[in-house]
């Protein structure tokens, strides 16, 4: 029987990336997005809760990610989710929500989205094949 780990996550960046490559020359790209959760309590309180997330992109979407990504930049991943504990300076466990990304999305510019492995970086200020634009939205 098949099994199946994903996660989709939006949300903005909270540094620039840093790339470096593996002995063997493949690229890797990791930086941190934050997603933020808002709601309301029974006293009619409004909260926020912003959960962490560390993103590792690797190949030619890495490339991608070290060029266009940047802190504060709203951005769509889909990847696999794995937990890694580690103990802190405090000697307290602590948990790192790690994703290793299979799909990036630059969202909030126009042509700005990573390729997927098989195809080519966009060019700066050409949209993407089969963007969708603001005005095809069914809501404002």
């Amino acid at each position: 029987m098949a099994s199946l780990a994903k996660v989709i996550l939006i949300g903005n960046v909270g540094g620039d990336p840093e790339m470096r490559y593996t002995p063997n020359g493949n690229p890797v790209t990791s930086f941190r997005m934050a997603t933020n959760r808002r709601y309301t309590t029974s006293a009619g309180e409004t909260k926020e809760e912003t959960d962490w997330f560390r993103i590792s992109v690797w190949g030619k979407q890495a490339e991608a990610c070290n060029q266009f990504v940047t802190k504060g930049k709203q951005v769509y991943v889909e990847g696999r989710l794995h937990a890694r504990n580690w103990e802190g300076q405090d000697g307290q466990v602590r948990t790192s929500l790690e994703v290793t990304a299979n799909q990036v999305l630059f969202l909030g510019k126009p042509g700005a989205v990573a390729p997927l492995p098989e195809e080519g970086v966009p060019e700066e200020g050409v949209p993407a094949e089969g963007e969708i634009e603001p005005g095809d939205l069914p809501f404002d």
